[in-house]
């Protein structure tokens, strides 16, 4: 599985959209972006691609809108994952919505618990 990375514009354009809210962390995930809140990610750069978590209700929403599609590898789109579409690079306040939206919805969701460190032998 062949994992595409962003480029420089992509990056800038996913965190320009990222809400100015409390508690997100944008970091790394295997050379792209999440955004995080509570240790959950609620938005994710996968090359070119912005992909959010939502409600059910909202994905139902968003999913009728022309040019969104699965999140992720073709081979393995994540669950409950949607991407937005890409003429919303030119509408940047469609994405951000959307981003607040995720970010309501996964910041609901229990804090997610650090994994133990491995012993060392």
């Amino acid at each position: 599985m062949e994992i595409p990375r962003p480029t420089e514009a992509d990056v800038e354009f996913f965190r320009s959209t990222v809400p100015d809210e409390p508690g997100i962390e944008v970091r790394p995930m295997f050379g792209n972006l999440g955004a995080f809140v509570n240790g959950n990610m609620f938005s994710g750069l996968f090359g070119s691609d912005v992909g959010v978590k939502v409600s059910d209700a909202d994905r139902t929403q968003l999913e009728q809108v022309d040019g969104t599609g699965p999140y992720g590898p073709s081979e393995r789109p994540m669950s409950g994952w949607t991407t937005l579409p890409a003429s919303w690079r030119r509408q940047p306040e469609q994405v951000t919505e959307w981003m607040g939206r995720a970010y309501a919805h996964v910041s609901t969701l229990p804090p997610k618990k650090p994994k133990a460190a491995k012993k060392s032998r």
